[in-house]
């Protein structure tokens, strides 16, 4: 998978925004699927929002999953969803930021993130996009349940 967007001044994203990524980090901590979150570097200047999940929702097979979420000041974000299994990882991306090979507003595949494409979100409001996110990965949970389930 392609490494999600940098600031380093070649299409930039421009420098993150602190505001929303504080307003996502409460949003989060109330969700039931979070176990905890953190920033990176730090809290007080934080360009990463990790948020760790609660694995006791998902199957056994899953040992760890978590969301990073970048945004920045431009409005443009990625947020990064990996589960860790026992020597394997499912992975997929929701990202907005200036590029060449997809629209501005695209979704990096499952399973490892390499196969893209342009989609359309009826608000790219933090809150919203924060919502769609969350409804996929519920929806990752109950396909895996379901799968184990059968065999």
């Amino acid at each position: 998978m392609s490494p999600p967007p940098t600031d380093d001044g070649v299409n930039t994203t421009g420098p993150p925004d602190r505001q929303t990524l504080r307003l996502l980090e409460q949003i989060l901590a109330d969700e039931p699927t979070v176990a905890a979150t953190e920033f990176a570097p730090d809290s007080y200047e934080p360009r990463l929002l990790r948020t760790l999940l609660d694995t006791g929702r998902y199957p056994s097979t899953v040992d760890a999953a978590r969301l990073e979420i970048r945004w920045f000041s431009t409005g443009d974000f990625s947020i990064h969803y990996i589960e860790t299994h026992d020597d394997d990882h499912w992975e997929c991306r929701w990202n907005r930021h200036p590029n060449s090979h997809t629209d501005r507003l695209h979704f990096h595949q499952p399973l490892d993130g390499n196969d893209v494409e342009d989609i359309s979100l009826e608000s790219v409001h933090p809150l919203d996009v924060l919502s769609t996110v969350l409804a996929a990965i519920e929806q990752r949970i109950a396909q895996q349940w379901e799968a184990q389930s059968q065999g």
